[in-house]
């Protein structure tokens, strides 16, 4: 049986990959042909909650106080630990799992390729690229990952035309088991509930991110509504992140009572769709204080009371900058809703009448930095799709509206991706490898990975707190020796401790054959290949680490 170590977003979160995983880890585990261990990103190691899924699980942030405390005050390593950056190394070493798939942004895998295990087991990366030029780290990735997967054929194409022919497309799933049309009985009820009746609902489920392309859908919204006063915008998201959606709708001078949201309680689980009217409201169903905020990632609707969002809806527009799926739109599909999806990016493979949907027009603008290519949907557009589907018979948007649903369960559902997926693991080869990374290193002279200069070498084999603690010595020994390079020897799981440190020039495996200080410094005839060892791990009594050639220095004179 084949042990697989999935590492994505939490199967439990309420985010496009948290979805997926949870969507595959369901229908591997339901075949009974592997061993599962999810590496769940936003978690923390050791977290007791995991145990209660139907497969093994752990989380991938550190529960190491002091490292913890290391990171926050660090935004680069807090975003590295974030995707589980930190304990990758300990999850392969704890596991040995024959297979790793990492299904994440790109930037997840930071240099995964060049640790120890990672030809040395089967190699899964399944990623989203969104954006022209492709990323640097997924052109540096491919040619080291045998098993490189995009989530739209966008990326495949580009990364093809880049040479890297052994890219593919495998989509991210949709369950649909949870997202389908309700009768017109049940949604008349749905709607009654919130007082709505026959108005033309038009959606948008999203994070309430940037790339997400809000004003350009409220002034689409505002030149359609002249067309259709009994229109009504439903943005689904959370209005206390990303962009400014009271402020908006004052600038553009649209009605607040023709936008509408999702408001969720955490304390009863209820959910009900009204115009914004600020945050930590008091629940209309439980009576609970403060409880009741737009739906969002921490607290927001099930699958069930999604699917009936999508129900009362008329129509749904997703117009977006970029992206590697885009989830709700497929969601939407599954619901018979015909869809209007901006034509750039993963929206070239669910953007045409074939699968139920029109295209959003657009007009390319660079990401300031990146210099990528990004879409600007043109709110022209966005009213004119608006008006098709409005003045449309209801016979051909009911065909329209089954089409869809049949293209996303052949392209799209977990058991289409699931098979695929399953394939492509039956077929990878049983591995021999004894997660023995100290071997690596045999056959490899110390003297090769080592660059001209004078030197000192630090060795610490292992433990978060002890790299932590050198972290804050070295700059004082630099200034020691400031015409030495700085060696750090720890084991490779403890090398993202360390190596991140500007005045560390190399990190290299901590093997027992150099716990000598002779070896390391020279005696007699061999020369060594440090000026200095420090060994601070060991005490004085366990061999002599005191003498350093006779040219230690110290920061303080302890006698005149």
């Amino acid at each position: 049986m084949k042990r697989i170590l999935f590492h994505s977003n939490s199967a439990k979160a309420f985010t496009g990959f948290g979805k997926n995983a949870k969507n595959i880890l369901r229908y591997l585990h339901k075949t009974n042909k592997y061993e599962i261990i999810e590496f769940a990103n936003g978690m923390q190691w050791g977290n007791q909650s995991l145990s209660l899924r139907p497969w093994k699980a752990q989380g991938s942030l550190p529960n190491n106080p002091a490292l913890v405390r290391e990171l926050q005050s660090d935004q680069q390593k807090s975003r590295i630990a974030s995707y589980g950056g930190y304990m990758i190394d300990q999850a392969i070493k704890e596991y040995k799992p024959d297979i790793y798939i990492g299904c994440e942004d790109i930037w997840a895998f930071a240099d995964y390729w060049k640790k120890p295990w990672w030809d040395k087991i089967n190699n899964m990366i399944w990623t989203t690229l969104d954006s022209q030029p492709i990323l640097p780290q997924a052109l540096e990735a491919a040619p080291k990952t045998k098993n490189f997967y995009v989530w739209a054929s966008f990326a495949e194409k580009d990364m093809k035309q880049l040479d890297h022919s052994h890219v593919k497309t495998l989509h991210g799933t949709v369950n649909t088991e949870d997202f389908y049309k309700i009768s017109d009985l049940d949604k008349r009820k749905i709607r009654s509930k919130f007082n709505l009746s026959d108005e033309f609902i038009i959606g948008f489920v999203f994070r309430n991110q940037l790339r997400k392309s809000v004003p350009n859908l409220l002034e689409g919204f505002k030149i359609f509504k002249k067309e259709c006063p009994k229109a009504k915008l439903l943005l689904h998201t959370h209005w206390s992140e990303g962009w400014d959606i009271p402020r908006l709708l004052k600038e553009k001078n649209i009605d607040n009572n023709d936008i509408l949201t999702t408001y969720f309680c955490s304390a009863c689980q209820n959910y009900a769709i009204a115009p914004f009217c600020g945050q930590e409201q008091t629940c209309p169903f439980c009576g609970s204080e403060k409880t009741f905020n737009t739906t969002n990632t921490r607290h927001g609707v099930d699958e069930s009371q999604l699917n009936e969002i999508y129900n009362i809806m008329d129509v749904y527009c997703h117009p977006f900058t970029s992206g590697g799926m885009e989830i709700p739109i497929f969601e939407a599909k599954m619901t018979e809703l015909i869809t209007l999806v901006t034509n750039y990016s993963c929206g070239e493979d669910s953007s045409t009448p074939e699968c139920g949907s029109f295209p959003l027009d657009w007009s390319e603008y660079r990401e300031p930095g990146t210099q990528f290519i990004k879409a600007s949907t043109y709110p022209s557009s966005i009213a004119k799709q608006l008006k098709k589907v409005y003045n449309m018979k209801l016979e051909k948007k009911l065909q329209m509206g089954k089409k869809a649903r049949d293209w996303t369960i052949e392209n799209y559902s977990t058991e289409s991706v699931g098979k695929k997926l399953e394939k492509i693991i039956d077929e990878m080869p049983a591995i021999e490898y004894d997660f023995d990374w100290g071997k690596e290193e045999k056959g490899i002279e110390l003297e090769d990975l080592l660059d001209e200069g004078k030197r000192i070498a630090i060795v610490m084999p292992q433990s978060a707190e002890d790299l932590l603690a050198i972290n804050s010595l070295i700059d004082s020994l630099q200034d020691l020796y400031e015409d030495h390079d700085i060696y750090v020897f720890t084991m490779p799981n403890f090398f993202p401790y360390i190596e991140d440190h500007p005045k560390v020039h190399k990190v290299l495996p901590y093997s027992e054959s150099i716990d000598n200080p002779q070896l390391l410094e020279g005696v007699g005839n061999h020369k060594g290949f440090f000026e200095l060892a420090f060994f601070p791990f060991y005490h004085t009594q366990k061999f002599q680490n005191y003498h350093h050639n006779g040219i230690d220095k110290t920061h303080y004179k302890l006698y005149e």
